[in-house]
Order: structure tokens, then C-alpha cells, then sequence
């Protein structure tokens, strides 16, 4: 490492490569995000979309969409963003949009889409359910796109407070295999830190990087994500304290740089200095 990569105030991660688990519009934002804390991100799309099974209903519901037959839409994954997106999806001025989360929400912009209602608190699908019922206590037309293996939990929140509801799979979620010169680097350690952004993304992380170095940092981007992690074997260094992209990149840059006392020491003696260790 140069001395130009030293942390600095400015550039708190200047010397740190991120892997960052998802491509498209909201992968190019949290890179740049990234580029001006200093870091060099490295984007690695971990899962992706694959088309549902009933290619019908979710044409015939996205038509509805467009026609403005919803009073709201709901997004409960950064994922549902991409097949919006891939399908050209039209959002009309009526039609209220809610995201479960800070990522889905910044996902929804990062493509053109606007977000009427993030839950304050609870970024769940139950957490959406219970505001979207509080603001909303008249029936209306609500439709719910959701992946193969989501639980109804928001469909029947929904229905049981009075709204019609319409729940349509709209994709099924799948793994995407990393290079190989992308798993060497995460097996070398030269990959210092990974963005887990999903539970999703952390079963993937844990299956094509079973042996992750000990001082590469795993960031969860919230509580229920970081449960998930760790539910899916990975051991959680640490959790952003909002679950934003920029809590995120600003909780992985309290974190001194692996092996940088060594890289920064002066090459006058032949003993090594230990690399700082870490809670």
C-alpha cells in the first residue's frame, strides 16, 4: 500500500477492496458510494432473478399495474426492483409505491421508480403491513410481488385489515457463481470487506465462500439481516446502525484496514509488526 492510500478523514476506506453482491443500477450506486470513501469496490453479483413459473398472472398483473388499477404497490426485495426494471414496469401517478427497506427503496430510485413509504422502524414485510394498514384504514386495491419461497405474511396482514389484495410470484430467486479470480481473491483475503445485503445474499456468500479469511470483514446491512447471516453460517462482524447503504459503508470504515499497521510501518528492522487485532 502507497502512502496516497493511507485512511484519511476524507477517505476513511482508501486502501479496502468491497465486494459488492449485487450488479445493475444499485450496485453502480453503492460502488460510487464507495469510490469516494476511498474504497475500490468489486462487484460481484451473488443471486439474480429467474422467471416465474407462472409467466401469465404476473404479465396480466403488471398490465393491471400500468393501467392504474392499484391504489398501492408493494416491494419487498431489491430483487422485485430488477423485474421491475427488466420488464419495463409502468408505476402510474396514482399508484402509491411502499419498499420494505432502505436498500429496496434505494434500489426503486436508483431505476427511475419513486417510493411513497418506507417503515420507520421495522423493515419487514410485517413492519410494512402494520403502516401501510395504520395509514391506510379504508379497503383499497393493493398489489404484492414476491418471490417463490417468500411467506404471505404481508398478503395476509393486508387481506385480514379489509384490502383486496393481489400477491403474484414474480420471480424465483438464484444463485449466480462468482469468477473464479473473484473467489482466489476472497480465499487470498485480498477482498477486505463483504456487503451482505440480503439473506439471500448471505446463503450465497456462505456457500461459495465457505473459508473465508478470519480478518475478512462481513457487514450486515441491518438486525434482521445480520440474523439471517448468521443463521446461514457466517459470522457477522458488523451491523449497520440504519438500514441504509451509507450506514453501511460507514459502519465498514470504523474499522481499522486488515494488516495495516504492517503495510504502513517503516521497513527499518527485520521485526515484523503485528496487525491489529480486532473484537
Amino acid at each position: 500500500m502507497t502512502t496516497a492510500s493511507r485512511p484519511t478523514p476524507d477517505k476513511p476506506l482508501a486502501g479496502w477492496r468491497v465486494l459488492v453482491p449485487r450488479g445493475g443500477p444499485w450496485g453502480d450506486a453503492v460502488a460510487a458510494s464507495l469510490r469516494r470513501q476511498g474504497a475500490t469496490p468489486v462487484i460481484a453479483p451473488l443471486i439474480n432473478f429467474a422467471p416465474t413459473n407462472d409467466q401469465a398472472t404476473l404479465d396480466e398483473a403488471l398490465a393491471d399495474l400500468a393501467a392504474g388499477r392499484f391504489d398501492w404497490l408493494t416491494v419487498t426485495s431489491a430483487t422485485t426492483v430488477d423485474v421491475l426494471y427488466a420488464y419495463r414496469a409502468t408505476i402510474p401517478a396514482r399508484t402509491k409505491v411502499a419498499a420494505v427497506g432502505e436498500t429496496t427503496a434505494a434500489a426503486l430510485l436508483a431505476v427511475g421508480y419513486r417510493v411513497d413509504l418506507v417503515p420507520d422502524e421495522d423493515n419487514s414485510a410485517a413492519g410494512m403491513a402494520e403502516q401501510l394498514i395504520a395509514l391506510e384504514p379504508e379497503p383499497l386495491d393493493v398489489l404484492t410481488l414476491r418471490s417463490e419461497i417468500a411467506k404471505p405474511v404481508l398478503t395476509r396482514m393486508l387481506a385480514e385489515a379489509g384490502h383486496r389484495v393481489r400477491s403474484v410470484v414474480a420471480y424465483r430467486t438464484v444463485g449466480v457463481p462468482v469468477t473464479e479470480r473473484i473467489a482466489q481473491d476472497v480465499r487470498s483475503g485480498r477482498i477486505n470487506a463483504i456487503l451482505v445485503t440480503s439473506g439471500s445474499v448471505a446463503d450465497q456468500v456462505h456457500a461459495q465462500f465457505p473459508d473465508l479469511p478470519s480478518d475478512t470483514l462481513v457487514a450486515a446491512i441491518g438486525p434482521r439481516t445480520a440474523k439471517d447471516a448468521r443463521r446461514a453460517g457466517l459470522s457477522v462482524d458488523v451491523i449497520a446502525e440504519t438500514q441504509t447503504v451509507e450506514a453501511l459503508i460507514d459502519a465498514v470504515g470504523r474499522f481499522p484496514l486488515p494488516h495495516a499497521a504492517d503495510e504502513f510501518a517503516p521497513r527499518t528492522g527485520t521485526i515484523p509488526v503485528s496487525a491489529p487485532e480486532r473484537d
